[in-house]
């Protein structure tokens, strides 16, 4: 059988664990809603730096988490230990979001997870690069919080993201079948938060959804990585408008000197909503770049070593402009009102 046949049919014959997940999810949500127990559980209540006006439930984690756990732990038992430690964070979130903890115990448990990921499943590399992984992979635990601010943008970036890692799994010269179910899992779910996500938005995530999915990025992006399915900027490049526009505000607002862990409106997707977009014309052309994005990467995994990383740098130079762009119409937009 072709390639290409043989890929096709693997996907297929994957596809209705990512159904389950989407039903699954939908219908926890949706009872939570009707229920009325979604607004007991965790309410966002707006303030001068949100971007909507009326309090919204953040129980996105309760449909996604329980979901993605036990299913990757029916159809891909060999990623117990990502799907664990998702639940864990999770529950530790969920008590963030409630109660609120100390900053220096949130950390300490996401440090702890990635540790426990890089400890159990080290890859043959210098204990350096494993040191600046772990780095890498505790930002992107925390950098999808910042983004669970407008109507299906983290949503969408999930099912995105997470489906292109199921794709490239199943298409790869070194396919993992454990991998690419445990990533349309997680994707069925995202969809079917979506669902109520999408603008105008009937709920959000909630620290008890994007850290456990921060994570989960990080970690089924590691496990590919280490099991050759991918080489290592393909997870970057999968959701790279997601780690662009958290890793540049943050970091102009280190250079100004600001508290970057308070809340604030400086994200491109917050600049553009705020601009006069709103949140679904805002949402669309996110999904234009994580699509356009995720295809390229994909595509370059056929390439050469040299080649890919010349995707990698053209496709970064794309979003800087993008960026930019955005930049522009924001300061054209403030001349006009005023600053927000």
């Amino acid at each position: 059988m072709p390639l290409a046949s043989h890929s096709a049919s693997s996907i297929a014959a994957l596809l209705p664990w990512g159904v389950a997940a989407l039903a699954a999810c939908a219908a926890i949500l949706w009872t939570l809603l009707r229920t009325g127990l979604a607004w007991r559980l965790a309410t966002d209540i707006p303030n001068d730096r949100s971007l909507h006006t009326r309090p919204t439930p953040r129980v996105g984690g309760w449909g996604i988490v329980p979901v993605a756990v036990l299913l990757i732990a029916l159809a891909a038992p060999s990623l117990w230990l990502p799907a664990l430690a998702a639940a864990l964070l999770a529950a530790l979130s969920q008590i963030d979001d409630r109660r609120g903890l100390p900053a220096r115990v949130r950390f300490g448990g996401h440090a702890a997870a990635v540790a426990a990921l890089i400890a159990v499943y080290p890859a043959e590399v210098p204990w350096w690069a494993l040191a600046c992984m772990a780095v890498l992979l505790v930002w992107l635990v925390n950098l999808y919080n910042f983004m669970d601010g407008s109507d299906g943008l983290a949503g969408g970036m999930a099912l995105f993201g997470f489906g292109g890692y199921a794709a490239a799994a199943s298409l790869s010269s070194h396919a993992d079948p454990a991998l690419a179910t445990a990533s349309l899992i997680v994707a069925g779910a995202a969809a079917g938060f979506l669902l109520f996500n999408f603008h105008p938005a009937r709920i959000f995530l909630g620290d008890a959804g994007s850290i456990p999915l921060g994570f989960l990025a990080g970690a089924l992006g590691y496990w590919g990585w280490r099991e050759g399915a991918w080489p290592v900027w393909f997870p970057a490049l999968c959701f790279a408008p997601f780690i662009g526009d958290a890793s540049v505000t943050l970091l102009k607002r280190l250079l100004r000197g600001e508290k970057f862990w308070q809340a604030h409106r400086e994200h491109y997707y917050q600049r553009l909503v705020q601009s006069g977009l709103g949140h679904a014309s805002t949402a669309w052309i996110w999904y234009l770049f994580m699509a356009a994005g995720i295809m390229l990467a994909v595509w370059a995994l056929h390439f050469t070593l040299l080649y890919q990383w010349l995707v990698v740098v053209a496709w970064t130079a794309v979003l800087v402009a993008a960026g930019l762009c955005i930049d522009r119409r924001w300061r054209r937009h403030a001349a006009r009102s005023g600053p927000i």
